[in-house]
C-alpha cells in the first residue's frame, strides 16, 4: 500500500490534469488520484495526504481529514483560508516561480508596445491611417519594480539587459536580484514612486499591499509615468487610478489584473486611450503544468522525508 494519496481535483482542464499525472506518475510512495467530477473531488480530498490543487473551498476543507499538505498551483493564495488550514496543520506551498519568464515578457512588452507607440500604431492600421509619430527608447528609462520575487526579478533582468535602469522595493533588500541597480525597503516605496518612467506592480497581495497604489502614490508619480500591473488588482485603488489617467497626473496604465474580474463592461478602463487592459493572462505559458509539477515533485520528496521545513514556497 502507497503511504501518500495524492489528488488532481477536476477543477484542472482535462489536458492539464493529464500533464499533471503523467508527470507524478514518477513518484514512489505515493498513488495519484484524478478526479473528473466535482463529486469525485470530493471524495478524493477525503481519502489524500496531499493535493496539487488550484483551490481548496471550505467544503473540501472540512471533508479533508487525513491532508497534511496542499500544493497552490498559482503563486497568489489570497484565496485560501490560511488561518483556517494552520489550525488543521495542513502545510501550504505556493507555485512561485512557475510565472517568473511570462509575467515578466508581458510587462516588458507592455513597456516596448507603449514606449514605441506599437499600440497606437494598431489602432491607426484598422483605419488605414498612414500617420508616423516619433517613438521613445526604453532603454533610456527608470523602471522601478514594487516587489523582487521571483516575477519582479526576473522583470530587473529583462528590463536591465536593454539598458534599463532598475530600481526597486523588496522586503529584505540584502537578497536582491543583481540586475537590480537600486533597492529600498517595502516602507521607503516613495523614494522610487518620485522617480520612475514606468511602475512594475509584481507583489502578492496582503494586507501591507492592498492598496498600496493610492491617490498619495499616484500623486507622487511623475506626469509622464505609466503604471503596469501583473500583481493583484486589489494592489491598486481602482478608482484612484481612473481618475489620475483621466485628468493626465500619470501618462497611462498597462493591466493584466483588476479589482473585479472579469472587468465590468462598465469600467471606464475599457475605453481610456492610455490604457491596455488583457485578461489576466500575463502568467499563460505552454510550460505553466510542466513547471507546476517540478514544483510539486521537488517538494513531495521533502514532504514524503519528514524534511516540512525545507519546503519550497511553503506559506503556512
Amino acid at each position: 500500500m502507497s503511504d501518500h494519496e495524492i489528488l488532481i481535483p477536476h477543477r484542472y482542464s482535462k489536458e492539464a490534469r493529464e500533464t499533471l499525472a503523467v508527470r507524478l506518475e514518477e513518484l514512489e510512495g505515493a498513488t495519484v488520484t484524478v478526479a473528473e467530477t466535482p463529486e469525485a473531488s470530493i471524495s478524493g480530498i477525503e481519502t489524500a495526504t496531499a493535493a496539487l490543487t488550484p483551490s481548496l473551498p471550505d467544503e473540501w476543507l472540512d471533508r479533508a481529514q487525513n491532508l497534511q499538505w496542499a500544493q497552490a498551483s498559482t503563486a497568489g493564495y489570497d484565496h485560501y483560508d490560511l488561518d483556517a488550514l494552520e489550525n488543521a496543520g495542513i502545510i501550504l506551498t505556493n507555485a512561485t516561480g512557475v510565472h517568473g519568464q511570462p509575467m515578466a515578457e508581458w510587462a516588458l512588452g507592455a513597456m516596448l508596445g507603449i514606449e514605441r507607440g506599437l499600440f497606437e500604431a494598431r489602432d491607426r492600421q484598422r483605419e488605414s491611417l498612414w500617420l508616423r509619430e516619433s517613438g521613445g527608447e526604453l532603454a533610456s528609462k527608470t523602471v522601478g519594480i514594487v516587489g523582487l520575487g521571483a516575477i519582479g526579478g526576473r522583470t530587473a533582468e529583462l528590463a536591465s539587459a536593454i539598458g534599463c535602469r532598475v530600481i526597486g522595493t523588496k522586503r529584505d533588500p540584502s537578497t536582491a536580484p543583481d540586475a537590480v541597480d537600486e533597492v529600498y525597503p517595502a516602507d521607503e516605496l516613495d523614494s522610487v514612486l518620485s522617480r520612475v518612467d514606468y511602475l512594475v506592480l509584481a507583489c502578492p497581495l496582503t494586507d501591507e499591499t492592498r492598496g498600496l497604489i493610492d491617490r498619495e502614490a499616484l500623486r507622487t508619480m511623475p506626469r509622464d509615468a505609466v503604471v503596469v500591473n501583473v500583481a493583484r488588482g486589489d494592489v491598486v485603488v481602482e478608482e484612484a487610478l481612473v481618475e489620475s489617467l483621466q485628468q493626465g497626473r500619470i501618462s497611462g496604465a498597462a493591466l493584466d489584473v483588476f479589482s473585479t474580474e472579469p472587468l465590468p463592461a462598465d469600467s471606464p478602463l475599457w475605453n481610456l486611450p492610455n490604457v491596455l487592459v488583457t485578461p489576466h493572462v500575463s502568467g499563460s505559458t505552454p510550460h505553466y503544468y510542466d513547471r507546476i509539477a517540478e514544483i510539486f515533485i521537488e517538494n513531495f520528496e521533502r514532504f514524503a522525508s519528514g524534511k516540512l521545513d525545507d519546503m519550497r514556497n511553503r506559506v503556512v
